[in-house]
């Protein structure tokens, strides 16, 4: 590592290309173009998305993905999935994250609901997990009202018993607080399973492999630190339930009334350590996991690196098949 890039890794700002301003509020880079939904005349394509409001006084909204298909032989399973950045960038519409949803939406197949969650510091968590309720309130809706229902969530179409959670790093913690949430819903919604793809989760003990990835190119220990100082509530630390999921909290006595749950991860992620914990505690609360932990591969690879994309798809896939979907 050259000087220039050290005294760069130095400065988690820095390294975030991010300023923060006097009012609290992030001066954001363009790190990725923003992507516009393909409509159903824009031919030919695979996959039509398209954006709808989902609370116009938080200024969210979602974007589905739906296969071209003029009705599918099966409906076809729901997958909400919630965007990475460490609660503080990149959006359902970052390219990157579209174009995987559209290859998604054409592998498993399934239909993807993209979530545009509020970020922090501006909305400090647990904004996002109430963004994501609202989503999961949404397609609740949509199962049970004929009234104002999308047309791409009619029933011939969306299969509302196979309705999954996704999300990778921070939208792989937003995934399991929004299914504890799930869990009080009124009238109730049944989440099929959980997708925790490398997903984010902190405390105030160092892990080995925390500190033996300080240096980590993709997630530095001090821009984990400074992730987490921007995302929880003021005054609070990393042991907080938001953060670390081992600590007791206002749902920890309901872990075990989770669904199915797929969890990810890389050998080279300084977060490695925690997702295995996490897996350690969902089995001993008795819900039903499935690991698949790599030791090539680093976090957020299958971004990064297109030919990690399949493997990513098809454990989706996979896990999707194998949930029994209560018919």
């Amino acid at each position: 590592m050259g000087e220039s890039e050290s005294s760069i890794t130095d400065d988690p700002y820095a390294v975030l290309q991010i300023v923060l301003n006097p009012d609290g509020s992030l001066t954001r880079p363009t790190i990725f173009p923003l992507s516009h939904p393909r409509a159903e005349a824009e031919q030919p394509h695979h996959v039509f998305s398209k954006d709808v409001p989902l609370n116009p006084s938080k200024k969210t909204w979602i974007r589905i993905f739906r296969p071209h298909f003029s009705t599918p032989t099966t409906p076809l399973p729901i997958i909400i999935d919630f965007h990475g950045g460490g609660f503080i960038l990149h959006s359902a519409a970052s390219a990157p994250l579209h174009a995987l949803l559209e290859r998604a939406a054409r592998h498993v197949p399934a239909i993807f609901v993209a979530v545009e969650y509020r970020l922090a510091p501006e909305y400090r968590l647990p904004a996002a997990y109430d963004d994501a309720i609202d989503a999961v309130r949404w397609v609740r809706d949509q199962a049970i009202s004929d009234l104002h229902r999308d047309t791409w969530m009619t029933p011939d179409l969306a299969d509302f018993s196979r309705c999954f959670l996704m999300g990778s790093s921070a939208g792989g913690n937003i995934a399991y607080h929004a299914a504890l949430r799930a869990l009080d819903l009124d009238p109730p919604f049944k989440i099929a399973g959980l997708i925790l793809n490398e997903p984010y989760f902190g405390g105030e003990q160092r892990t080995e492999s925390e500190l033996k990835m300080a240096q980590d190119r993709i997630l530095p220990l001090n821009v984990n630190d400074l992730m987490w100082q921007l995302a929880l509530p003021g005054g609070a630390h990393r042991d907080h339930e938001f953060c670390n999921p081992i600590t007791p909290g206002s749902h920890h006595d309901r872990v075990g009334s989770l669904p199915p749950c797929l969890v990810r991860g890389y050998g080279g992620d300084p977060l490695v350590d925690r997702q295995r914990s996490l897996v350690r505690m969902l089995e001993g609360r008795g819900v039903h996991v499935l690991s698949r932990f790599r030791e090539e591969g680093y976090h957020a690879v299958e971004f990064f690196d297109p030919q990690e994309t399949p493997a990513f798809l098809t454990d989706v896939h996979d896990f999707i098949s194998s949930v029994n979907s209560g018919r």
